[in-house]
């Protein structure tokens, strides 16, 4: 199973803070609906890079990141990743990644958390269509739970104010309408993100 370095991680978080804070001015609601104990998934809304180091501050327990392949490629960048807790998946042959999806399953067994954007890349301002293949293959292993993530940024007079606005924890469905529920968090991360779902 791939492991997160937790020192690396907790000064990696502690440098993001230090360099983010003159930038960004963060705003998170909806904490509460993250679990204390136990696995979950976050889905959050990609309007950006600083989504990524933002979202580590706005949640009080450590992550793991589900990333593209291409980070992975050299040896110094899958060293780098994987210790701050990057997992990889091919994004356009997900079933490649088997033995990945089989060590998200163990980090979610394990008691941690873990953050797959369902969107793929960036969409500023507006939802993306989703690539929702892994957050399927997900609600076919785990139960969850899958908690939608909004991100809205405002420009503010000198620093950016980010909203980032956690949702109530969904529980997929046991055995049927897996695209039916994907959509739904979809729907819910463009309400909790203040935009239009396409």
């Amino acid at each position: 199973m791939i492991k997160r370095i937790d020192p690396i991680y907790r000064l990696t978080r502690l440098l993001s803070r230090s360099s983010l804070w003159p930038l960004f001015a963060v705003r998170r609601e909806g904490a509460h609906h993250l679990p204390e104990t136990g696995g979950f998934v976050l889905l959050p809304k990609h309007q950006r890079w600083e989504d990524i180091p933002l979202l580590a501050l706005a949640c009080p327990r450590p992550l793991y990141y589900v990333a593209k392949t291409e980070l992975f490629r050299t040896d110094v960048k899958r060293r780098i990743v994987t210790a701050l807790g990057g997992i990889p998946l091919d994004r356009q042959r997900p079933m490649s990644s088997r033995d990945h999806l089989r060590s998200m399953k163990g980090v979610l067994s394990s008691g941690e958390g873990i953050v797959v954007f369902p969107e793929g890349t960036y969409y500023p301002g507006r939802m993306g269509s989703g690539r929702i293949g892994v957050v399927r293959m997900l609600l076919s292993r785990v139960e969850g739970p899958f908690i939608p993530v909004g991100i809205r940024y405002d420009r503010g007079s000198w620093r950016t104010r980010v909203h980032i606005r956690f949702g109530k924890g969904l529980f997929g469905p046991s055995k049927s309408v897996p695209v039916d529920f994907a959509g739904r968090l979809m729907r819910e991360i463009a309400t909790l993100s203040g935009l239009d779902r396409p």
